[in-house]
């Protein structure tokens, strides 16, 4: 008898599962705080002795009227009393002492006790200026000789003050100053202001007076923060503004704003004069302008102020070219409404066109009050102190963020590091990264230069932590 035995049970092994791939970086909330960190820092250490130049400078210019009157007032002003003479024989008497120069407008004294000025095109000046004789009203006696800048009618001491806060004196090439802070500084400004709110919420026993108000009882760099933090606050308006009112002043963002007003209708009205007056404010004209009789300047201001063109500060201008017309603008600057402007026919007496600041757009009335009080002039001597008041706190924050920066230096060398580790970027989410890149392509495209330097900034972070990188490995090894 044989015996078959059954064959044995086969149990499968256990199915194991999968392996996943490897998670991709995860995406934390507090990503986007170490990324405005990082920025923050890098934008504060290299953007800042940009600004602080500009702040700096920027006092200078906007005390200038005041220095202008104490160097100059023997131009500026005169003890003569009595009746004003025409201006045809206040201009004569500055044609008496310049010849050769051609006549180019007439700005009547516009207050008693300051002088009348004639200006000239010369051969030689810079662009926008103009030669000035400076008239005593009552005496046609000439007061001095200087040139003048701009449609300010800025003397050589604003001058050389304004061309040291656009340019340091270095001509087109150092434009590029005042434009990387322009730029950046809005955005030191608003990522502060992202940290700042961020450190506030974290705090469980938060209360709304620490975000204008430093905590008392701290100490070291603590208490350096939390200056740096609430001033940056008060001032951020202030930044802000001057931030935009000086980018439409730069050369690369200042010739995208003004495609944009054109394109969105945001300009000035231009008034229609029959041939331009190119060649005013120290252009040249194509061709020689047309003789002028002195006596004209009179009847011109006549039929302007019958057109209603009643302030006292007003620039006569004569037609640059045949067949154009002259035109008379309203230029007290610290009263910007008053910039009316009417282009009159000389030979007839008659106003051709009136363009009146009531009727400019809403953005092209609110660009001309920008540009006065950036310049200090929006509304006189409380402007002034507003602007120097802003600069002295916008200096103490950045000075505090350089203290704060030198008191997290390492004690042994090296250079001190942001407090957000690297990599923050790649912890944010797609959509999240992918709206920071095309914002920073969006603005980097209408602000070159930020977009270049932002390039910068994080080429030379990737360099650091290269560098870093290959430092450890070595000591590794």
């Amino acid at each position: 008898m044989s015996i078959v035995s059954e064959p044995e049970e086969t149990v499968p092994p256990p199915v194991r599962p999968a392996t996943p791939p490897p998670p991709s970086p995860p995406a934390q909330r507090g990503a986007w705080k170490g990324l405005a960190l990082r920025l923050h820092f890098y934008a504060g250490l290299f953007a800042a002795p940009f600004i602080l130049i500009a702040t700096l400078t920027g006092v200078l210019y906007a005390i200038a009227p005041q220095l202008e009157t104490l160097v100059y007032r023997d131009q500026l002003t005169t003890t003569s009393t009595g009746p004003a003479l025409p201006l045809a024989a206040q201009v004569q008497a500055a044609l008496a002492v310049n010849p050769g120069d051609t006549l180019d407008a007439v700005r009547p004294a516009p207050e008693p006790g300051a002088t009348t000025r004639v200006l000239f095109n010369r051969e030689g000046l810079g662009d926008s200026q103009r030669w000035t004789v400076f008239v005593d009203p009552a005496t046609a006696e000439v007061k001095g000789e200087l040139a003048t800048y701009g449609s300010s009618g800025a003397l050589p001491l604003r001058s050389t003050f304004s061309q040291l806060h656009r340019n340091l004196l270095l001509g087109e090439p150092g434009r590029i100053y005042s434009e990387l802070a322009a730029s950046w500084l809005w955005f030191v400004a608003l990522g502060g202001l992202v940290l700042w709110v961020a450190r506030w919420r974290a705090n469980h026993k938060r209360r709304l007076a620490d975000l204008v108000v430093p905590r008392t009882g701290v100490k070291g760099r603590r208490k350096q923060l939390g200056r740096h933090g609430t001033l940056g606050v008060w001032l951020l308006l202030g930044t802000l503004f001057l931030s935009a009112t000086g980018m439409t002043w730069s050369t690369y963002a200042g010739a995208n704003i003004s495609t944009l007003r054109t394109e969105l209708g945001w300009t000035t009205p231009q008034l229609s004069t029959g041939g331009g007056h190119a060649g005013h404010g120290g252009s040249e004209a194509t061709e020689p302008p047309p003789a002028v009789s002195p006596a004209t300047f009179d009847s011109v201001l006549a039929t302007a102020r019958g057109a209603g063109l009643d302030a006292g500060a007003v620039e006569l201008a004569t037609p640059n070219t045949a067949g154009a017309t002259w035109t008379v603008t309203e230029i007290k600057s610290s009263l910007p409404n008053e910039a009316d402007k009417a282009a009159i026919d000389a030979a007839t007496d008659t106003v051709v066109d009136v363009v009146r600041f009531a009727d400019y757009p809403l953005m092209a009335k609110l660009t001309t009050w920008g540009i006065a009080g950036h310049m200090g002039t929006l509304f006189g001597l409380a402007n002034q102190l507003l602007l120097l008041a802003f600069a002295l706190g916008l200096a103490a924050v950045i000075l505090l963020g350089y203290r704060m920066w030198w008191m997290r230096r390492p004690t042994r060398g090296g250079t001190p590091t942001p407090l957000a580790p690297r990599g923050q970027f790649r912890k944010l989410s797609q959509p999240v990264g992918f709206a920071v890149v095309l914002g920073a392509v969006v603005i980097g495209w209408f602000a070159p230069l930020f977009g270049i330097s932002l390039v910068a900034f994080l080429l030379f972070d990737a360099w650091r932590g290269h560098r870093a990188a290959k430092a450890s490995s070595t000591t590794g090894a």
